[in-house]
C-alpha cells in the first residue's frame, strides 16, 4: 500500500503503518520543528510543504512514479472547529484548509482517504461545514462513513476523542466495514480489553481505569487550553503529588517510540532539543494506535 500524508506533523501515519509494510511516498508539513522531525526520521520522503501551494503538476508527477496512490490521510487544523475555540469553521483560514484537502483528493483520486478532526467539526456552523466535506467527497464518487473514536480504547491511557471520516472509491472494502466492527462497535469485548491492558503497562503512571486527559498543543509558555477552554498542562498524580507528564510519557500516550521527538535542532544536540516544541507537536499529532487499527481494518 502506498499513501500520501497531509498535515503530517510528526508523522503518526508512518509510525503506525510502517510495520504493515506500507510506503509513504510524500508528506506535507510547514511547521519548522515538525519538518525537522520528518527529515530526521524520513530523509528520503519528499515534503511537499504548504498544502495551498501544492500544484497539480507535483501531484501528477507523484502518480506517474507510483502509478496508484492507495490512501491519502490527513487531519486538517482543528482549532477552527474546536469547542474551546471561536468555532469559525470554514470562515477561518485554518478551516478552509479542509477545502485544500478536498482539492488534493480530487487530483490524486486515492482508493481510500482518511480525514481526522475534533468532534466539534461535526457541529461547526450547525453542521454545514462537515456537510460541505461529505457532499464534496460524495460528488467525487466516494462512499463514506464516519465515527468518533477515543484513543483510550486503542491501547494508550489517554482520553482523546477524534472524528474519523473514511472514503472509498469503487468496489473495495466499504468504509462502514472499516470503521465499525460487526461483533463490538465499542472495542470493549474481553479480547480487546486484554489487549489494551497489555499495551498500557509501558506507561507506569497509568492503570486500567486511570486515563490522561487529551494532550493539547502548547504555546511558548507551555500552557494549553483543554476541551472546555480552560488553561491546563498535561499532569499526573504520582506518589500523592501532582507533576507534569514527561515527554516520554506523552510520546507513549500518542503511541510513539521513546524519544521519537528528541532530534538535533538548530545546531543543538538532540539532548538539548527544546521541550516546548516536542510537547506542542505531540499535542497536535494523531494517536498512532488508532491509525494502525484503521489501517489493519483496510
Amino acid at each position: 500500500m502506498k499513501y500520501i500524508s497531509l498535515f503530517s506533523g510528526i508523522e503518526a501515519a508512518t509510525v503506525a503503518w510502517k510495520p504493515l509494510g506500507w510506503e509513504c511516498v510524500a508528506v506535507s508539513e510547514i511547521d519548522p520543528f515538525a519538518c525537522a522531525v520528518l527529515k530526521h526520521h524520513y530523509p528520503n520522503t519528499p515534503n511537499l510543504g504548504d498544502i495551498t501551494k501544492i500544484t497539480k503538476k507535483q501531484l501528477h508527477d507523484i502518480k506517474k512514479i507510483h502509478t496508484n496512490i492507495d490512501i491519502l490521510i490527513g487531519g486538517s487544523p482543528c482549532q477552527s472547529f474546536s469547542v474551546a475555540g471561536l468555532r469559525k469553521g470554514l470562515n477561518d483560514p485554518r478551516g478552509n484548509l479542509m477545502l485544500e484537502y478536498i482539492r488534493v483528493v480530487d487530483i490524486i483520486k486515492p482508493t481510500y482517504f482518511i480525514w481526522e478532526n475534533v468532534p466539534g467539526a461535526l457541529s461547526s456552523n450547525k453542521g454545514r461545514d462537515f456537510g460541505t466535506l461529505i457532499q464534496s467527497m460524495a460528488e467525487l464518487g466516494y462512499s463514506l462513513a464516519w465515527r468518533t473514536l477515543d484513543s483510550k480504547n486503542f491501547g494508550v491511557p489517554q482520553r482523546r476523542r477524534r472524528v474519523f471520516l473514511v472514503g472509498c472509491l469503487g468496489n473495495n472494502k466499504r468504509p462502514f466495514e472499516i470503521l465499525f466492527e460487526p461483533k463490538s462497535s465499542q472495542r470493549n469485548h474481553p479480547k480487546s480489553k486484554e489487549t489494551r491492558q497489555n499495551n498500557t503497562t509501558k506507561t507506569t503512571s497509568s492503570t486500567e481505569k486511570q486515563y490522561a486527559s487529551t494532550l493539547c498543543a502548547r504555546d511558548h509558555k507551555g500552557i494549553a487550553a483543554d476541551s472546555w477552554g480552560h488553561d491546563s498542562q498535561p499532569a499526573v498524580i504520582h506518589n500523592s503529588k501532582v507533576r507534569r507528564l514527561t515527554l516520554i510519557e506523552c510520546e507513549r500516550l500518542q503511541g510513539f517510540p521513546d524519544n521519537y521527538t528528541q532530534i538535533p535542532w538548530r545546531n543543538k544536540e538532540a539532548k538539548d532539543c527544546p521541550m516546548s516544541h516536542r510537547y506542542r507537536c505531540l499535542g497536535n499529532s494523531m494517536t498512532t494506535n488508532v491509525i494502525k487499527w484503521i489501517g489493519e481494518q483496510i
